[in-house]
């Protein structure tokens, strides 16, 4: 079973997302703030990190270059999460993120349907070593 870190401070965006997950046949383990997040991507083995922007402690762009600069999770795909405009993505795509998934509290209250197909495809892309495969 895959496992997937959710580091969003919100505790309804964990809940929901946590559940979704879950429901898609993740195993789901969730952080409040940058710091518990960062720790709990170097406990063990995840294979896809979600992760918000605006953080507690450490913040999610923090957070982004710390893990993508530790060899122990440097390979981990990361989907940022964050409400902030679309013009943020590619400066978060150059810092090392696999995808960026615009959030709502109106994303999370129907369904979590595109998260799930966003998440489902960046594992598809990950090849056998663990390494992020090359687009474009």
């Amino acid at each position: 079973m895959r496992t997937i870190l959710v580091v969003d401070d919100s505790r309804l965006m964990r809940t929901v997302a946590e559940r979704d997950l879950a429901k898609a046949g993740y195993r789901v383990i969730t952080a409040a703030d940058g710091e518990h997040g960062l720790r709990s991507a170097r406990q063990s083995t995840r294979d896809l990190i979600l992760l918000d922007m605006l953080l507690p402690k450490v913040s999610g762009l923090d957070v982004l270059r710390a893990l993508k600069t530790d060899e122990l999770t440097k390979y981990i795909p990361v989907i940022v999460l964050t409400s902030l405009s679309k013009g943020n993505a590619d400066k978060l795509m150059n810092e090392g993120a696999a995808a960026f998934f615009e959030k709502s509290e109106q994303t999370f209250q129907g369904s979590s349907a595109g998260l799930i197909q966003l998440v489902d495809s960046v594992l598809a892309s990950v090849n056998a070593t663990g390494k992020q495969k090359e687009t474009g």
